[in-house]
C-alpha cells in the first residue's frame, strides 16, 4: 500500500452532539483521529462505496449510538433544525 501526501487544514465544522460522540468513540475503537475517519467515510462516499466498517465494526457503532442516544439516520439528512439557544 503506497501512502500519499495530502495537506490538511483546521476547520470549524459544526455537528451533532450526539454524532460527534459517537464519532470520537468510534475513532477512539480504532485507534485513529477523528479526522482520518471522516476522511474515511468522505472519500468512501464520494466514490459511492458502502460505509469502511467491518460487520464488528457495525455492532460497535450501534452500540454506540444506543449509550448516546443517537436516534438520527440518513433520511434525516438535511432536515435537521438548530435548537434555539433560548429555548
Amino acid at each position: 500500500m503506497s501512502k500519499k501526501v495530502v495537506e490538511r487544514v483546521q476547520t470549524g465544522v459544526r455537528i451533532e452532539k450526539r454524532l460527534l460522540k459517537v464519532l470520537k468513540a468510534m475513532a477512539e475503537y480504532l485507534d485513529i483521529t477523528v479526522g482520518d475517519l471522516l476522511e474515511g467515510i468522505v472519500l468512501h462516499a464520494l466514490e459511492g462505496k458502502a460505509p469502511p466498517f467491518k460487520a464488528e465494526h457495525l455492532k460497535s457503532i450501534e452500540d454506540l449510538k444506543r449509550i448516546y442516544g443517537l436516534d438520527l439516520t440518513a433520511s434525516d439528512s438535511h432536515k435537521l433544525i438548530e435548537q434555539s439557544s433560548d429555548e
